[in-house]
C-alpha cells in the first residue's frame, strides 16, 4: 500500500477538503448533530478504507440518505434511537455480503452508470454556484432538486445574484484560477507542483485572505460563509459530542423498518458507486462487490455505535480521489486520519476556510464528471445508449440520485427487453479440461449487460500465460457494456501475458489494438 504514497498523500489532502464540508452539510441536511457527519467521514475513511477491496473508492455520509435520516429521527423520537437502526442496518449489510448480494452491481448498464456520473457532475456544479458567490442558506451536501431551505436548484442560483458577497466571490475566483493554473500549467513545470496539489494552495490562500480582510468593510467574510466545525473547549467537551445507541428501543418495529431501508439504500448506492469508480479508474481495477458490502456493514456498525451517520461509498469523494491521482486505499485511509486530527487539533483553523474556495474545488470535480464531450460520445453510440443516459441525467438533476438511477434503469431494461426478448443469454467456454494453456470462449447470439457479471467472472478466471480464442461469429448483437469489458480486459491481458485471437465473420485478428474500434465497424452485429 505504501508503494504509491507519493500519489496517495497529495490526493488524500484534496479528498479531505472535499469531504469536510460535505460531512458537515449532510449532517445539517439530515437534522443530525454536525459532529455525526464528521464521525461518519472518519469511520468511512479509516475503517471502511482499510477493509474495502477498492483501491480508489472513498466512503462517508451520503446525500442520498439525508432525507431518510431526517424523517427517521422524527419517526423514532430521538437521535439515540436512530443510531440503533444504523447499527442494525450495518448488520443487515454484513448479511448481504455473506449472501453474495454484491452481484447486483453488475446488472446496471453502462449508459446508466455514465448518466449517474454526469448527472452528479451537473448537480455539483449547479449546487456549488451559490456557495461560490457567498450565498449559503442551503447546506453543503443537499443534492436534491427541492432543497431543505424551500428553494430548488435553479431558484437558488437565480437568487444568488441578489446576495453576492464580494469577499466570498473574490476568494472563489482566486481559488478557481489557482486550480486551473495549477492543473493546466504549473503541474507540468516540475515535481514540486505535482507533489503540492492546487486545492491545498487555494485553501491556504483563502485562509490568508480571510485573516487579512476580516475587518474590511467590503471584503470581510462572515462566519456564516465559513466552514463550521464544532470547537470543543477540552477533552471532556470533545467526548461529549459522541452519542450512543439506545438499545432499549430495539423492540420498536419502526427501528427495524428504518434499519432495512438504510441497508438497502446504502448498499445500492455503494454498488452503483463501485461500478462508477471502476469505470473512472485509469488502471481498470475491479472491486470485489461482496467484500465492499462487508466493509460498509462493518463501517455502519462502528459509526452507529459512536454516534455517526450511515455510510456509503460516495462518488463525489471517489472521483476527487481519482482526479487527484490516488492509486491505493491509503488515500482514503489518510483522508480519514486528516479529518480526525483536524477536528481534534485545529478546529479553529478549519473554521477560517471560506465555503467559496471549497465550492471552487467542487466545481472542477463536477466539470470533470460532466464534460460536454461525453454527451456526444453517448449519442454516437446510438439511441439504445443515449436515451437511458439522458433519462438518468435528467432524473438526477430534477429529482434526486435514486430516482434518476431508477428511471434510467427502467428505460434501459425496456430498450434491452424490446431488442432481445426472444433470445437466451449465455456464455460458452471450452478447453477448461485441457491443460495446454488454450481457452476458447464463444459468445452467444445476443449478449447484453445482463451477461456482464458472468463474462467478467470468466475472463478473470483465465490463468496467466494463456492463449484465448474469442469466437463472435454467432453473435448478432453485442452490447456496448460487453465491448467495454473486452477493452478493459485487453489492458489486463497484457499484464498477465494472455494472447487473444478474435474470430469473427470478417476474419481472424490477433491481439486487437482496440475492441471499441473493431466493433464500431459493424454496429449491427459482431
Amino acid at each position: 500500500m505504501f508503494k504509491t504514497i507519493k500519489n496517495d498523500l497529495p490526493s488524500s489532502i484534496v479528498v479531505f477538503f472535499v469531504a469536510l464540508p460535505l460531512c458537515l452539510g449532510i449532517a445539517l441536511a439530515s437534522g443530525a448533530p454536525l459532529f455525526s457527519g464528521l464521525i461518519a467521514g472518519i469511520v468511512g475513511g479509516i475503517v471502511v478504507g482499510s477493509l474495502s477491496g477498492s483501491k480508489i473508492g472513498v466512503s462517508g455520509p451520503a446525500a442520498g440518505l439525508a432525507a431518510i435520516v431526517l424523517s427517521a429521527i422524527v419517526t423514532l423520537g430521538s437521535y439515540e434511537n436512530f443510531l440503533v437502526a444504523v447499527v442494525l442496518g450495518g448488520i443487515i449489510q454484513l448479511l448481504f455480503g455473506v449472501l453474495k448480494a454484491g452481484i447486483i452491481g453488475y446488472y446496471f448498464p453502462s449508459s446508466v452508470i455514465k448518466g449517474m456520473l454526469t448527472g452528479i457532475g451537473i448537480i455539483i456544479i449547479l449546487k456549488q454556484i451559490p456557495h461560490f458567490f457567498g450565498y449559503d442558506p442551503d447546506p453543503e451536501g443537499d443534492f436534491a432538486f427541492f432543497q431543505v431551505d424551500g428553494e430548488n436548484t435553479f431558484s437558488s442560483i437565480i437568487k444568488t445574484f441578489n446576495y453576492i458577497k464580494p469577499g466570498s466571490a473574490l476568494v472563489g475566483i482566486i481559488g478557481l484560477s489557482i486550480l486551473i493554473l495549477w492543473e493546466k500549467v504549473l503541474s507540468k513545470k516540475g515535481k514540486f507542483f505535482q507533489l503540492v496539489q492546487g486545492p491545498l494552495v487555494a485553501v491556504v490562500v483563502s485562509i490568508i485572505f480571510y485573516h487579512f480582510t476580516k475587518s474590511h468593510e467590503t471584503f470581510a467574510i462572515t462566519a456564516s460563509h465559513l466552514v463550521s466545525v464544532p470547537v470543543p473547549e477540552d477533552a471532556t467537551s470533545f467526548l461529549a459530542q459522541f452519542s450512543f445507541p439506545n438499545f432499549s428501543a430495539i423492540a420498536n418495529v419502526d427501528i427495524w423498518i428504518v434499519a432495512f431501508t438504510i441497508a438497502l439504500v446504502a448498499s445500492l448506492e455503494t454498488l452503483l458507486c463501485v461500478e462508477a469508480t471502476d469505470k473512472l479508474d485509469p488502471y481498470k481495477n475491479v472491486t470485489p462487490t461482496n467484500r465492499e458490502l462487508l466493509a460498509q456493514g462493518t463501517g455502519n456498525i462502528i459509526s452507529g455505535m459512536i454516534g455517526g451517520l450511515p455510510i456509503t461509498q460516495v462518488i463525489v469523494r471517489s472521483s476527487a480521489n481519482i482526479q487527484s491521482g490516488g492509486r491505493s486505499k491509503m488515500s482514503a485511509i489518510i483522508h480519514g486520519f486528516f479529518l480526525l486530527i483536524s477536528v481534534i487539533l485545529i478546529p479553529r483553523l478549519l473554521n477560517m476556510i471560506p465555503l467559496s474556495v471549497l465550492a471552487a474545488i467542487l466545481l472542477v470535480v463536477g466539470y470533470k464528471l460532466a464534460k460536454p464531450s461525453l454527451f456526444k460520445k453517448l449519442y454516437d453510440l446510438g439511441l439504445k445508449q443515449f436515451i437511458p443516459f439522458t433519462v438518468t441525467v435528467l432524473g438526477i438533476v430534477f429529482i434526486d440520485l435514486l430516482w434518476g438511477i431508477g428511471l434510467g434503469l427502467a428505460n434501459g431494461l425496456m430498450v434491452i427487453l424490446y431488442k432481445s426478448y426472444q433470445n437466451s443469454h449465455f456464455l460458452h467456454k471450452e478447453g477448461e479440461d485441457v491443460d495446454d494453456g488454450r481457452v476458447k470462449m464463444t459468445l452467444a447470439e445476443e449478449v447484453t449487460f445482463f451477461n456482464k457479471g458472468a463474462i467478467l467472472k470468466e475472463l478473470e478466471r483465465i490463468p496467466e500465460n494463456s492463449y484465448l480464442e474469442l469466437d463472435v461469429r454467432k453473435t448478432r448483437y453485442l452490447d456496448n457494456d460487453i465491448i467495454e469489458i473486452l477493452e478493459d480486459f485487453a489492458f489486463k491481458a497484457k499484464e498477465r501475458n494472455i494472447d487473444i485471437k478474435l474470430v469473427s465473420e470478417r476474419g481472424i485478428v490477433e491481439n486487437p489494438p482496440s475492441y471499441i474500434e473493431f466493433f464500431k465497424l459493424r454496429p449491427k452485429s459482431a
